[in-house]
């Protein structure tokens, strides 16, 4: 039998909840005081409180923002899951009370906004009057981060990023060591394969995702693999920032934010290139495309952005890149909220999916309707929360289940973490693959390419 703590708060007298140690959360809040905890919240809503209180005076509470939520209709749409809900459970006492909120009540606002709410941004796109809820999320979301109470996984992910301006406390001179062994690797596959580092006038930086060069370095060789079958003039930075990913954004620690964007920026610049590509992570493509850059003083851009997916539908568009082969098992497609719902990429995703699959099932709904992976926001770092976060998606493993397919291509690394852990939870016969996985297996390799046995 499952033991359940009762949190109780003002809007909602049963918030019902199992119990899921985490120090982060629980140890933190033992360190706040009632003068930091109101100083702290004061700060942070000051001169937004009107932007605030618009949203939540003009939500007329129709219901639409529960409906589009997973966690609501994953969890038999218990009220307290309501996207609404989370934000009176959260802001709107804040302001009620003056900031005048005890260590308690911090400790479950952070549980709610930080693993509760992925940031997915579809219950906003449901909304009648388009109100943007994860803007309210992402404040209160910064209150925690100034308070220090946030899950430790995340705030041992902001730690590394605001050290070594990486997710995996990854040396630059293993960063360097690491692209050589790729390359070396790589040459047993493909005749005088090349990973170039800190070339000038490339057309192409291309840039992973901080565990790629520590634990999933095949992303880095499949991706190696593309660029010189296709002939891309193309290179790696040597320098840091080289990790595109950005945790900071969830956290709302702007600082680090931009300053890993700053970064990799500073290299794009330095090197002269003019396409910008990131690995399969939407998170990345949102940070470093829409979060940071105004942020920065950046109006335009002198270079264009990729996701990953983006720049192989260019390739395969124009040629450089020709499918001889198709995968055979039936597939089904995730759309990523921030390749999708944010950046447009649905009809790129599936054009390039129909060239390389043959039996394609879509999920219903789809494209810029579909349902979050539940490991967005931040959430895929909570290796403690796996259950937790399986249970609030119940409804994507329906709609898995009903396709049928064996293969769930998730372009995105936190995607193919949520998609996975539900797989595995709820014993779906299927596995899920990158779309970089696809494309090695059924493009075409030059005959003067290939290595002799």
């Amino acid at each position: 039998m499952v033991v359940k703590e009762k949190i109780v708060s003002k809007d909602f007298k049963e918030y019902v909840r199992e119990p899921n140690p985490d120090v982060g959360l629980d140890e933190s809040v033992k360190l706040l005081t009632p003068e930091k905890i109101e100083k702290i919240i004061k700060a942070v809503i000051g001169k937004q409180t009107a932007r605030i209180k618009a949203v939540m005076e003009t939500c007329i509470h129709c219901g639409l923002c529960s409906e589009a939520c997973q966690w609501y209709l994953s969890n038999d749409k218990d009220p307290t899951y309501a996207p609404v809900a989370k934000m009176r459970m959260t802001i709107w006492e804040m302001i009620k009370r003056d900031g005048k909120v005890d260590a308690e009540f911090i400790k479950q606002t952070a549980r709610i906004v930080f693993t509760e709410c992925n940031i997915c941004h579809r219950c906003s796109l449901y909304c009648p009057y388009g109100l943007d809820i994860t803007y309210i999320i992402g404040i209160v979301r910064r209150i925690c981060f100034l308070l220090g109470v946030m899950p430790q996984r995340q705030m041992d992910q902001a730690q590394a990023h605001m050290a070594t301006l990486n997710q995996v406390w990854f040396s630059q001179n293993d960063w360097i060591d690491t692209m050589q062994w790729q390359e070396e690797e790589g040459a047993s596959e493909i005749k005088n394969l090349r990973i170039p580092i800190d070339k000038e006038g490339a057309e192409v930086m291309w840039l992973p995702l901080g565990g790629e060069p520590k634990t999933t370095f095949h992303h880095i060789a499949r991706h190696a693999k593309i660029m010189n079958v296709a002939g891309v003039d193309w290179t790696v930075p040597g320098k840091d920032v080289w990790d595109c990913s950005n945790m900071s954004m969830f956290l709302r620690d702007f600082a680090t934010q931009n300053r890993i964007v700053r970064g990799l920026f500073e290299n794009a610049a330095r090197l002269r290139i003019r396409k910008f590509v990131m690995t399969e992570c939407g998170h990345s493509r949102f940070a470093t495309t829409y979060a940071a850059p105004p942020m920065l003083g950046w109006k335009e851009l002198p270079f264009k952005l990729y996701q990953s997916i983006e720049f192989f539908h260019e390739l395969i568009r124009d040629g450089r890149i020709k499918i001889v082969r198709k995968i055979k098992e039936p597939v089904t497609i995730h759309d990523p909220c921030n390749l999708v719902r944010r950046a447009g990429a649905m009809e790129k995703f599936r054009e390039m999916a129909y060239a390389t699959c043959e039996d394609i099932r879509e999920m219903y709904p789809n494209r810029e309707h579909n349902f979050c992976c539940n490991a967005g926001g931040g959430m895929a770092a909570l290796s403690n929360w796996v259950a937790h976060k399986a249970r609030g998606n119940r409804i994507k493993a329906e709609q898995i289940k009903k396709t049928g397919a064996k293969i769930v291509i998730t372009s995105c690394h936190n995607c193919h973490t949520g998609i996975r852990d539900i797989i595995k939870y709820y014993r779906i016969n299927a596995k899920n693959i990158y779309f970089d996985e696809i494309l090695t297996e059924t493009m075409e390799i030059p005959d003067d390419m290939k290595v002799e046995d």
